[in-house]
């Protein structure tokens, strides 16, 4: 997700740096946590993830505002619907794609979202979008072609791809009506599609004949991964992205997509294709030139 640098924003924080790195190192840990699992599928995990989760924002949201966390969602209005629905969406696709395809071609493909973001905020809100995000985003799809090119003769492969790829668009989707929404939080509307998901995921399981309980093992990591992988790192981010400055924030959010394939090949021995590599070295490449190339535009004359 990208935030825009407000024209009083701090000075370089070293702490909001250290928050907001740590905050993609505990994402990042989503495809480890998937691979673990015994035996949950993915409308069983996301229940559990999204009740620890919807647990503790509603204690965070109340302990840091001192209102309602109920209210407050609700304040969110149509806009936090549409995100809190697109988010349950994004966490969907994000869990179907690690258990379909490799999690170095999941969590690449997730980095995927704040283009297309950019490209939604120029149609549905007519945002503008700077030629050399053009640039970055023609470069970008040319990194997802070549991830997915080995990927067509495995249709599970391929599933998992385009799950991934459905998942940066709930970002994405979730990113945009913030905006349209003018959100100066995004806790409340999270916290929503926290609520959102319980019943989903629930009626889900009772609609394909999923037992809503689940083993020790599995609904211990979906819980922990609700508190720890979700919800903690949401918060770190939050309080450590309002001192850096856009260009570091998007940066520093490519901790996520790097170290997710390198727990997973650590602790597991999974492995990424040349495909997925050099696919993905040229998305990451995109990303961070996009993200210097904004750095060093001319500010804009302030509005008198």
């Amino acid at each position: 997700m990208t935030h825009a640098t407000a024209p009083d924003l701090p000075a370089r924080d070293l702490r909001g740096v250290t928050m907001v790195f740590f905050a993609g190192v505990l994402w990042s840990t989503v495809g480890l946590g998937i691979r673990l699992m015994d035996e949950a599928v993915v409308w069983q995990i996301l229940f559990y993830r999204s009740l620890s989760l919807s647990v503790l924002l509603y204690v965070v949201i109340r302990l840091r505002t001192g209102q309602d966390p109920f209210v407050l969602a609700l304040r969110t209005g149509p806009a936090g619907v549409i995100g809190g629905l697109a988010l349950v969406a994004a966490y969907t696709g994000a869990i179907h794609a690690v258990q379909t395809t490799s999690v170095a071609n999941a969590m690449l493909l997730f980095a995927c979202a704040p283009f297309m973001a950019a490209i939604l905020g120029r149609v549905i809100l007519r945002e503008s979008v700077r030629p050399a995000t053009w640039i970055a985003i023609a470069v970008a799809c040319i990194g997802i072609a070549v991830m997915v090119w080995d990927k067509f003769g495995a249709p599970s492969a391929l599933e998992g791809n385009l799950s991934a790829l459905g998942s940066a668009f709930g970002f994405a989707v979730f990113t945009v009506a913030l905006r349209w929404g003018k959100a100066g939080e995004m806790l409340p509307a999270v916290f929503l599609s926290g609520l959102f998901a319980l019943p989903i995921m629930g009626m889900i399981c009772l609609w394909l004949g999923l037992p809503l309980v689940i083993g020790a093992q599995d609904a211990g990591l979906s819980l922990g991964m609700g508190v720890f992988q979700v919800g903690v790192g949401l918060i770190l981010y939050t309080i450590g992205s309002k001192t850096v400055p856009a260009v570091e924030l998007t940066l520093l959010s490519l901790a996520e997509v790097v170290l997710g394939p390198l727990w997973v090949w650590l602790f597991l021995g999974e492995t990424a294709t040349p495909y997925t590599l050099a696919g993905g070295a040229i998305l990451l490449s995109a990303i961070a030139g996009n993200a210097i190339s904004g750095a060093r535009r001319k500010p804009p004359p302030p509005m008198v």
